[in-house]
């Protein structure tokens, strides 16, 4: 029995994998089309390629113009498949087995409990659909607020199309733009626009199971007619994490380009106050995998550049659009670490004990990642003769899928590309998933139950 779960497990995280790779190899084929293409021409396949894994992995790196490149009919496929790899492919699959009325099996249970890491396959399909429904009610929700802006500038048939593209891109955190070369640039100082786009990625890549959290307690909390200094309490540990971290970044991140930056004629210097400060805190949020330029990438100072590589590799929440290591995994290494220097026994954060499981995994992901990130800097500066820093911010942008570059995107080889695709393939499905989809090759593995003797290793 353990063997035949085992063995599903594996198979199941291999579907998840290919499922990916064949929605990815079907928009390369379309993309190729010269129906695809403004001028009608035939797009080469290595630009398709990473087109259409840019888009599923919802990163926003680009090799050709988004907004002059492709037609509205290469746009519109690039849109379905930044809603497929947000959203994810699983949720689709069921959702749409679900709309036709078709029974979800016991194999798509399994993918959707690997596909967003949970712990157990009941109710499934109850949550596919609140994903599925919540992700397309904020969708919608942001369409129309963008709509006050995007009409009375472009009127109404490319006013309501801009609002789509944007709500969809800004929520599955791809950043990709069709305003043009300079991206939201432009508006970068736009209050409504950018408070808009930062709220649609905050959403998106907070997690699904945040949404509800929250939604749970506000709820009870209103039932019991206490709110004040309930909420936050009430709480599950992993939304507590996942809010808090955020906030964290989002908050000190903001500070620390605003200082560093105030004075820099190239980015914030020529701003007034308030437009320093909403820059700032845009800056901030879109570097953690949502991917909107907010300011010419290639001109910040180098101190700006390591503080923005940090909040880029820790992304976003799980279960969410974002990518990255992800905030629960960072700030969980911190508390260990912060235990071991206090001498504790456990791993605690806000009176609870986090398992060593929990641990060991997050350690995991962490190796893992910056492992495969070392290997990706590593091949870049082979293949290509960039500068250091723009290398590594195209590696760390491609592998948490943030999708901002310092311009070399469009002039990498194609040796250069295939790297970079291959780093947003495994940013978006996962360290992890990566290694077991491709190295188990499906056979059954017996659970490891032996008791050694336990001896110890000097470190430090």
């Amino acid at each position: 029995m353990n063997q035949e779960k085992k063995g599903q497990k594996f198979s199941s995280t291999r579907r998840i994998a290919f499922g990916f790779l064949f929605i990815i190899i079907i928009g390369t084929l379309i993309l190729m089309l010269p129906v695809s293409s403004a001028d009608g021409s035939v797009t080469n396949f290595i630009d398709a390629l990473f087109t259409a894994t840019t888009s599923v992995c919802v990163t926003g790196l680009t090799t050709v113009s988004t907004a002059t490149h492709w037609s509205l009919f290469g746009k519109i496929v690039i849109l379905i498949l930044i809603q497929l790899g947000g959203l994810g492919i699983v949720c689709c699959m069921v959702a749409v087995m679900r709309l036709f009325h078709v029974r979800v099996g016991m194999k798509e249970k399994i993918l959707i409990q690997e596909s967003y890491n949970l712990d157990t396959i009941g109710g499934m399909e109850g949550i596919i659909t609140r994903i599925f429904r919540g992700a397309l009610g904020v969708e919608i929700i942001g369409a129309v607020l963008y709509s006050f802006f995007f009409i009375p500038k472009f009127g109404i048939t490319k006013g309501i199309w801009y609002s789509v593209f944007y709500a969809v891109s800004a929520f599955c955190n791809a950043g990709m733009d069709i305003l043009g070369d300079s991206n939201v640039m432009n508006y970068s100082t736009n209050l409504w626009l950018s408070m808009l786009t930062m709220g649609l990625i905050i959403v998106g890549g907070i997690g699904f199971i945040v949404w509800w959290d929250v939604k749970k307690v506000v709820s009870d909390s209103f039932k019991i007619k206490k709110i004040r200094g309930v909420l936050f309490k009430r709480l599950t540990l992993h939304s507590k994490v996942a809010i808090t971290t955020t906030a964290i970044l989002i908050a000190a991140g903001a500070a620390l380009i605003f200082a560093m930056e105030y004075n820099n004629p190239e980015t914030l210097g020529n701003m007034n106050f308030g437009g320093k400060i909403l820059a700032s805190t845009f800056e901030s949020v879109t570097t953690r995998t949502a991917g909107f330029a907010g300011i010419t990438q290639g001109t910040f100072r180098m101190h700006t550049y390591l503080i923005m590589l940090v909040l880029m590799i820790i992304g976003g929440s799980p279960m969410g659009t974002a990518g990255g290591l992800k905030t629960t995994t960072v700030a969980m290494m911190f508390f260990c670490v912060r235990g071991v220097i206090q001498g504790k026994k456990d791993t605690e954060a806000f009176d609870r004990k986090i398992s060593s499981k929990n641990i060991r995994m997050g350690l995991t992901v962490i190796a893992l990642g910056m492992s495969i990130l070392l290997i990706g800097i590593i091949a870049l500066s082979i293949t290509e003769d960039f500068p250091a820093l723009s290398i590594i911010y195209e590696c760390f942008s491609a592998m948490a899928t943030v999708g901002l570059s310092t311009g070399i995107t469009p002039m990498l080889s194609t040796l250069g590309k295939i790297i970079i695709i291959i780093l947003m393939f495994i940013g978006r499905i996962g360290p992890i998933t990566v290694v077991m989809a491709f190295s188990m090759k499906g056979k059954n593995h017996e659970s490891d139950t032996r008791e050694l003797a336990r001896k110890r290793i000097i470190v430090g």
